[in-house]
């Protein structure tokens, strides 16, 4: 996913010989090697961070409704906690492995290095079809995977938030779980949850809103009247969808979206307040008027100012990336990008815009959530989107002086801050004997 101005000549090798996506393990990786040649970093710290800290695997047994027993796989893979607690998702998916949790968890590590939160990286999963449980079944399973993972996580050891498959109610049932093994209510081992019971107002649209932040700022940064700005986005879940309609409301000219089954078009602007994301009406949006319909290819390579892939991974390719025609690109999925693709837009001088910084307002504000419970204080919704705003502001401004510091993309430029960060803290701590 991650590209390099002056790719090496293994990277090259491998991006000419590789037909297949990268794993995230292996795209975590390459990203880390490409920032490591940027920072003056001591090449033990490299290779510490090329490994999880721990992984712990669990066999997670439940009874179904009809009486029958299965048993099922369960990870968490904890990258690095030097500059803090471990922090990420929670998937339930049938393709969950080890080596995805890792991935996935180095990820985490830089999203909030480069947000400079106080957290490192985790990720965890069930190897699950989440679809394929009755809410009695899930709610015994996320209760058996809680204690099973009781000794790794906790509010200031790991903590875990919704990702794949799981929700604000999986969160609550985690938090219960743990609580009642703890012997007293601790919100704080979990964000994501309901703000009924320690959940903080705006998690769920803060992804999608911090995606049209910074899709705002890299806007002015090229110099666009954002009134004047197409926007094409593909996937009208929580990320899309908020991100779509917080730019529309801003004045920009949403011409397209689509969810799994596809999307409509309207070079005149969609009114995106009326067009039912994946969450208010499962796979609507082709059901909305609009003069033509599109595919989720054809959507990719729409002619507009600005791309917000916000669906699901690998979707930006060495296949299609010559055929793109937006200006700029801002990921707003996890990992939207191939490292091929990523290479061909560097090669076109098509800025994009990476997935750790642009959607980085779910970490962001699973941490002042995380900050309510410790405190037991809540938020108003409109604090909570103020202090995102300043802090989203804050990192894309850290950024953009690394990028015009330096001859790099917008991507490397980001791991280069989140890795300087990260090793300064190792070179501060020190390596115990």
């Amino acid at each position: 996913m991650a590209s390099s101005t002056t790719p090496s000549d293994d990277a090259e090798e491998t991006i000419a010989e590789s037909s297949e996506p990268e794993s995230a393990l292996e795209t975590a990786r390459r990203q880390l090697e490409y920032a490591a040649e940027y920072v003056d970093i001591d090449p033990s710290i490299v290779e510490r961070l090329r490994h999880p800290k721990k992984v712990h695997e669990v066999t997670v047994p439940i009874e179904r409704d009809d009486g029958s027993v299965e048993v099922f796989t369960g990870y968490r893979a904890q990258h690095d906690s030097v500059r803090g607690p471990y922090k990420g998702g929670l998937r339930y998916h049938p393709d969950v492995t080890r080596d995805e949790c890792v991935g996935l968890g180095m990820w985490m590590t830089w999203k909030c290095a480069v947000m400079d939160l106080p957290f490192g990286g985790a990720k965890g999963g069930i190897a699950v079809d989440p679809k394929a449980l009755s809410d009695d079944e899930k709610e015994r399973l996320t209760r058996r995977f809680a204690q099973e993972m009781r000794p790794a996580i906790g509010p200031t050891l790991d903590i875990p938030a919704p990702d794949m498959g799981t929700d604000p109610q999986t969160m609550a049932w985690l938090m219960d779980a743990y609580s009642m093994q703890e012997g007293e209510t601790i919100p704080g081992v979990v964000t994501g949850k309901p703000p009924i019971v320690g959940g903080s107002e705006g998690r769920d649209e803060a992804p999608g809103r911090s995606v049209a932040i910074i899709a705002r700022e890299v806007i002015d940064y090229y110099d666009k009247d954002i009134k004047e700005t197409s926007v094409a986005v593909q996937g009208y879940g929580s990320v899309g969808a908020n991100a779509a309609r917080l730019l529309d409301d801003w004045g920009a000219n949403v011409v397209a979206v689509s969810d799994v089954n596809g999307g409509v078009y309207d070079t005149n602007g969609l009114d995106t307040r009326s067009i039912p994301s994946h969450h208010e009406e499962h796979e609507g949006v082709l059901r909305h008027d609009a003069p033509e319909t599109v595919t989720n290819d054809e959507l990719l390579e729409l002619d507009v100012d600005v791309l917000i892939p916000a669906a699901i991974g690998n979707v930006l390719t060495e296949s299609n990336a010559d055929d793109i025609q937006a200006d700029i690109i801002v990921e707003g999925a996890n990992g939207p990008t191939t490292i091929a693709a990523d290479a061909i837009f560097a090669e076109r001088d098509i800025p994009v815009i990476p997935d750790i910084i642009a959607n980085a307002g779910g970490v962001t504000v699973s941490y002042f959530e995380w900050l309510q419970d410790i405190n037991r204080r809540s938020w108003s919704l409109e604090r909570v989107n103020e202090e995102l705003e300043t802090e989203m502001v804050e990192a894309w401004n850290t950024i953009r002086e690394t990028f015009e510091s330096r001859d790099v993309t917008w991507r490397e430029a980001t791991y280069i801050v989140a890795l300087t960060r990260i090793a300064a803290a190792h070179e501060a701590r020190g390596l115990w004997p």
